[in-house]
């Protein structure tokens, strides 16, 4: 057969197949079964069956120079196969690759190949102890014997590092230790034809990816695997099935590629790329191979336990309240943590299941309820009651002219809380409601917190904003609050209108009102730019308790347009239904958010989009659409009287119009931004084709799920925040570099909806660009009713762990499981040790 002449070999060819022992694994050699091999699998005749040894024989007594190698670095690449006949033209492809890498780049990371087909190395110490790494080029099949498995494992028991190529997941297939090494096998029936695809890569730190696309677009032929290894290796990229053809062995939309593991003392990495000739020429494939060698020679360090989920530690934080009691925590509404590791938690008002709930308005109780703001000490790991505050926020569960979503709604600390102890939370206090027009007040508020006692001083309440909210119907309230770098505080608020009297569709139905506010016309609230509900306000709080309005809001409050008079300045976005969770990244300042959807279970090709739960990296101020358009500008139908059940036209999500008759603001509104994110129960991401006009057909079988890795059903979304590694954090728990820059979403509920990790493409994230990779939190923040099922907020602490609300299983109180928890990650550092490079940094 034909060899390369530029690489070194080492002696002569292997034993043929049929002269070979029968296949093991090192320390229990199995036996094959009596009769004849599958051919394909093992090319030759059946090899005689072996006895198993006793259980701690080792087939090897084999001493590897530990790490094998040296800072003179050498790579083995063999390419040894069980099939008969001319080898596959990839080997001479991939080893001419790999010397050329080898021979390329700064001089500190160069490396001499040695290529052999003779798997007689494995059983030399003296030669293996010489390589840094092993590559598997192989054409799959049984390419070693019991001893020679032995031998490669021996070696990475030392710290080797092992490189395997694409058919390097066929080989050794019957080995339990080789499957481990490669981290999964090829399903028999996925596709042959090489295909050109998308692979998204996640891992933006490991030398083998962190200099490539995030979307790298590649022709390769693609496995498909029997078990997916997510979770258990380390993927650093994903190949997209939306992009090619997988079969019907498809994996779905975690479909890994490319992954690494620290494996039984030494180092691995697996690509199932590299199954065509061309993709030996390929830059960035070269880019890929080259990072894969830094790590596994020992010339660079990488972290391959990130996303691995073992690795990773939920412990709940907070006891079951004791009964009639919320000494430990109230309704979970939001949390925020202090600069010393603190964790204050708030309950929106509604109590355990023993108190009484008052839903009569002739009743001067309706609704009260305590709104609590609970202390977690890591130090003491103690929890204290800081205070209550007299809230509209208990009234019970029920349709929407019964049930409640006001309370205590969010809480945030003042930048400089170290030294002034100041808190600010947003809520409805009860002291203000007015039965008879069933109207009330919302508040922001700053309090002082007394930082020996953990006792909030309600008595030195400022009151930096108030506004009027309807409260004859719900929902929803809003709540979430954050600090940029600047010091602005946002603050986002729910348009608090019911959709049930638009069948769930756009929540623009002007007939209904209670004593003359309308509350199922969400074009009075969130649609509306005099109005400051279904918006994320941006204020900049002042040290005596007054605010200012920073430059850049969606209006200054001064337009003179449609006579003046009409706008709001401290809006920076509108069009938003219910944003309980916003999170600022301080290192870009930009704005991540989320919202609840309306009621609709299915697109209506009359009325328009189902319910979506939404999404948005806001950079900008910007009209988000609710009620007129949702997820990528897709417009609702207009309804006005005399008669809101007749449909008039469709909204135009360029150059939107309130021609509402509750609406007092501008009725020529700003044009509306596509959104990032959108789910619907049908899928994630629906879009449809659209008319001459730009118009969605609706038309449920019509639909592509544009983002596959998502759906709802019952949903309620739950931003979370952007990851943000800080090197000078020293204590155990924070989560890996890995996750850095990655923005987290989430639901409150804990079946196909999400709870994902996500990249957006700075290019197009402020226009609704779509994610560009996401990967599942799942595993690592544990679902399942003894997991954190309901999840209400999370926020990373100043240790780098998460802190998650689960909010419990019931609704509008706290039950045994309702609860604060912390997620550690115990995977330890990047690997080889430092100690260990194979060569200093030049």
């Amino acid at each position: 057969m034909r060899r390369p002449p530029h690489h070194t070999s080492l002696s002569a060819r292997k034993p043929s197949r049929s002269s070979r022992p029968s296949r093991a694994r090192r320390a229990t050699i199995a036996t094959l079964a009596a009769g004849v091999v599958t051919a394909g699998v093992l090319t030759g005749p059946a090899a005689s069956a072996r006895p198993e040894p006793a259980p701690d024989t080792a087939l090897t007594t084999m001493s590897i120079k530990s790490p094998p190698g040296s800072a003179d670095v050498r790579v083995l690449v063999f390419y040894g196969s069980a099939a008969a006949g001319e080898e596959s033209p990839l080997v001479n492809a991939g080893i001419e690759a790999i010397e050329k890498i080898g021979l390329s780049g700064p001089a500190d990371q160069r490396y001499t190949v040695v290529a052999t087909d003779n798997a007689s190395v494995f059983t030399n110490e003296t030669r293996l102890s010489r390589f840094n790494a092993v590559v598997f080029l192989t054409g799959g099949g049984d390419v070693l014997d019991p001893e020679q498995e032995a031998g490669l494992e021996a070696y990475m028991e030392a710290g080797g590092g092992f490189v395997g190529l694409h058919d390097a997941a066929r080989a050794e297939p019957y080995s339990d230790w080789f499957t481990g090494l490669i981290g999964a096998r090829p399903a028999a029936s996925g596709p042959t034809a090489v295909q050109r695809a998308t692979v998204e890569v996640g891992d933006r730190r490991h030398p083998a990816t962190k200099d490539l696309p995030v979307q790298w677009k590649r022709p390769d032929q693609w496995f498909n695997w029997v078990k997916n290894p997510s979770g258990d290796v380390h993927t650093v990229a994903r190949v997209r099935e939306s992009t090619y053809d997988p079969g019907a062995s498809k994996n779905g939309w975690d479909h890994p590629v490319s992954w690494c593991r620290d494996y039984d003392g030494g180092r691995s990495f697996y690509t199932a790329m590299g199954g065509t000739v061309s993709s030996y020429d390929e830059t960035d494939f070269r880019t890929h191979l080259r990072g894969a060698l830094l790590w596994t020679t020992r010339l660079s360090r990488a972290d391959c336990t990130a996303t691995i989920t073992s690795h990773y530690k939920a412990e709940r934080l907070t006891q079951p309240n004791q009964p009639g009691q919320n000494d430990q925590i109230g309704e979970p509404h939001g949390l925020v943590t202090a600069p010393d590791g603190r964790v204050f938690y708030i309950g929106r008002g509604g109590t355990d299941s023993s108190q009484p709930v008052i839903t009569d308005w002739n009743n001067p109780d309706i609704g009260k309820g305590k709104g609590q703001i609970h202390v977690y000490d890591p130090k003491t790991k103690k929890v204290t009651l800081a205070g209550e505050l007299t809230v509209f926020g208990n009234k019970g569960g029920g349709d929407e002219l019964v049930k409640v979503e006001e309370g205590l709604l969010g809480i945030e600390l003042d930048p400089r809380f170290e030294e002034n102890g100041w808190v600010y939370l947003h809520y409805t206090p009860h002291s203000r409601i007015d039965r008879d027009k069933r109207m009330a007040e919302r508040y922001v508020s700053r309090f002082t917190l007394d930082r020996a006692t953990n006792k909030l001083d309600l008595s030195s309440e400022k009151v930096l904003l108030k506004w009027p909210v309807q409260i004859h119907s719900c929902c929803h309230a809003g709540g979430g609050m954050a600090w940029d770098s600047k010091g602005n505080l946002y603050i986002a608020t729910g348009d608090n209108n019911s959709s049930q009297f638009s069948d769930g569709y756009s929540g623009n139905n002007p007939q209904p009102n209670y004593k003359g506010v309308s509350f199922a016309d969400a074009r009075r609230t969130a649609g509306n730019t005099n109005n400051l509900n279904g918006k994320i306000l941006r204020i900049h709080p002042e040290s005596d308790g007054t605010y200012t309005l920073p430059a850049g809001n969606l209006f200054t409050g001064k337009e003179t347009a449609e006579g003046g008079g009409k706008t709001r300045g401290e809006i920076y976005v509108m069009g938003v239904r219910n944003p309980a969770r916003i999170f600022v990244d301080k290192q870009t300042d930009i704005l991540y958010a989320g919202w609840v959807g309306p009621d609709a279970s299915a697109p209506s090709p009359t009325w328009g989009p189902a319910k979506y739960d939404t999404f948005a990296v806001i950079d900008k101020a910007s009209n988000r659409g609710w009620p007129y358009c949702m997820g990528n500008k897709q417009p609702y139908r207009d309804r006005n009287l005399p008669d809101p059940s007749k449909p008039l036209g469709w909204y135009d999500c360029d150059a939107p119009k309130n021609e509402s008759p509750n609406n007092d603001g501008l009725v020529n509104l700003p044009p509306v931004t596509g959104n990032n994110i959108w789910y619907s129960p049908q899928g994630g991401a629906p879009d449809f084709p659209r008319d001459a006009n730009g118009i969605p057909s609706y038309e449920n079988e019509e639909a592509t799920y544009l983002l596959p890795w998502l759906k709802g059903g019952g949903q309620a979304a739950m931003n979370g925040p952007v990851f943000r590694y800080d090197e000078t954090v020293t204590g155990a728990g924070q989560w890996p570099a890995y996750w850095d820059g990655k923005w987290f979403v989430g639901d409150l509920y804990d079946a196909d909806q999400p709870r994902n990790a996500v990249i957006t493409d700075p290019k197009t994230q402020g226009d609704g660009g779509l994610p560009i990779h996401s990967e599942s939190l799942k595993k690592i923040v544990p679902i399942g009713n003894d997991g954190i099922k309901n999840l209400m907020d999370w926020k990373f602490g100043p240790d780098g762990a998460l802190y998650v609300l689960d909010y419990g299983r019931g609704f509008f109180t706290s039950d045994a499981k309702s609860a604060l928890w912390r997620v550690t990650y115990t995977g330890g550092g990047p690997t080889p040790a430092a100690g260990q490079l194979a060569r200093k940094a030049q």
